[in-house]
């Protein structure tokens, strides 16, 4: 079977003169409570070659990790309430700005440094600099998903964290895949994206996030959470 984009993406893309094609790997929902280990096996070895990298979304690895929460669980504090106010929302994810993924940024990095990075973000966006809230707070703050309509359910109606040791995960996966193939866990959105942990050096990891800059897996039902990068 051909490799297919996802509607609305480009299957192959140019980085630095060399093409890469991008292949989705269509999958069913993970839920919580699911190994990872069994669903990267049941996908991934049928389409990865020596020489791909498997990228994996970040939130189906927290999810694994038991590391995903209905909003109504959520008990926001007065501060979550407060702060969420001033964060702003794109059309591409709410981000923290609901009261449950601020309480959860919270717990999460914890108050000191979510109250630093919110101080220095309201200083210099005075300024017009942006982006300095989550340079702050890290990646633990950047990496929360908060409910959308686009969202596959049950996960419209969930804040999902991000995941526990990431390089460790995209080791471990590694070792259940063909010898040749890298593995990244990535927090990739139609803003842009990170590596959270990958089996790549550093130059590796910042080839990847141009390669996956403009989000070939997309935000909402495409259930598309793997994929891989193969020269073309």
């Amino acid at each position: 079977m051909s490799a297919q984009a996802n509607a609305g993406k480009a299957l192959e893309i140019q980085v630095d003169g060399s093409s890469y094609q991008r292949i989705p790997i269509r999958t069913r929902v993970v839920m919580p409570g699911d190994d990872l280990e069994a669903f990267i096996t049941d996908y991934a070895p049928a389409v990865v070659q020596p020489g791909d990298i498997l990228f994996v979304t970040e939130k189906i690895v927290a999810i694994t990790q038991g590391r995903s929460y209905l909003v109504e669980e959520i008990q926001p504090r007065k501060l979550a309430f407060f702060l969420s106010k001033y964060v702003t929302r794109t059309p591409y994810g709410i981000g923290l700005g609901m009261p449950e993924t601020m309480e959860m940024a919270l717990r999460e990095c914890g108050t000191p440094r979510i109250l630093f990075a919110a101080a220095v973000s309201a200083v210099t966006k005075a300024f017009g600099r942006k982006g300095d809230f989550y340079r702050i707070a890290g990646d633990k703050a950047r990496a929360i998903d908060g409910p959308t309509s686009g969202t596959i359910p049950p996960y419209n109606k969930a804040v999902v964290l991000g995941p526990s040791k990431p390089r460790e995960v995209a080791r471990h996966l590694q070792t259940l895949l063909a010898s040749g193939v890298e593995v990244a866990v990535v927090d990739i959105n139609d803003l842009g994206g990170n590596i959270l942990g990958s089996t790549l050096d550093a130059a590796g990891e910042k080839r990847l996030v141009q390669i996956l800059g403009d989000n070939p897996l997309g935000q909402g039902h495409q259930s598309t959470p793997l994929g891989v990068v193969r020269p073309a």
